[in-house]
């Protein structure tokens, strides 16, 4: 099934990579039993400890599933496997720069993803951007369960420019806001309010079939939510807010 690799690289990295071609190529199908350890030792020409660590980086992948005394198996491949490890990666970086870096990138995409929803949605999306709003009025509980519906709605109108790469795209991102915005309405009390209002515009916009009109409201609801990330952050103690001290001769 497979060849010797050599060894130019990394052995366990080269015996991953070969393995992943083959699932993404077809070579391997979904559900198939991949050779044991023993097999994938002779057939790549490599030490049972490379074949150990290229099986757990495709297991931490979500490409293989390895059962005790039943064997080595290929899973389906799902979205999960694109944006949990960014949405990992992004965790161990959220700081004082990545909250601005994230709110920056939002700033670079979402009004223009606004814009091109508001010309390709359908019934079914305004129906679930509705919904959306409705469920942030109503809503009681934590903070961080309220930013989920918040990054739902913003994630149901990427969905609804029907560019099926967008949604995954975003979803890494949005899935630190949580977090993120929780200290906000805990440090900026009118946040909560200021969001609904401002998704409530970008909705009707949409709603009219209004690209122009989707593209302003979300860039003005995406510079108040800067302004109340950056005041967060200097009530957490994030940012220095100290006077410059003066500089004497």
């Amino acid at each position: 099934m497979f060849t010797p690799v050599g060894n130019k690289e990394l052995l366990s990295i080269r015996v991953a990579d070969e393995i992943e071609d083959a699932i993404h190529t077809g070579k391997i199908q979904i559900g198939a039993k991949l050779p044991s350890e023993f097999e994938l030792c002779g057939q790549f020409g490599v030490s049972r400890t490379a074949v150990r660590e290229a099986l757990r980086m495709l297991s931490a992948k979500g490409m293989i599933s390895i059962e005790k005394g039943r064997g080595i198996f290929v899973r389906g491949l799902t979205s999960k496997n694109v944006t949990d490890p960014m949405h990992s990666y992004l965790k161990t970086k959220i700081g004082a720069s990545y909250i601005i870096d994230i709110i920056e990138a939002r700033q670079f995409m979402e009004p223009e993803i606004a814009r091109v929803a508001a010309s390709n949605r359908n019934d079914g999306d305004l129906e679930k951007l509705r919904k959306d709003i409705e469920a942030m009025k109503a809503f009681v509980g934590e903070p961080a369960d309220w930013a989920r519906l918040d990054m739902n709605f913003h994630l149901n109108i990427a969905h609804a420019t029907q560019n099926n790469l967008l949604p995954l795209m975003l979803k890494p991102v949005f899935r630190l806001m949580p977090e993120i915005k929780s200290k906000i309405m805990s440090d900026v009390p009118e946040a909560r309010e200021s969001a609904i209002i401002w998704h409530s515009k970008i909705l009707q916009a949409i709603v009219n079939g209004d690209p122009e009109q989707a593209y302003n409201e979300m860039k003005q609801h995406l510079i108040i939510a800067r302004e109340h990330a950056e005041r967060m952050m200097k009530v957490e103690g994030m940012i220095d807010t100290s006077e410059p001290k003066e500089i004497t001769n």
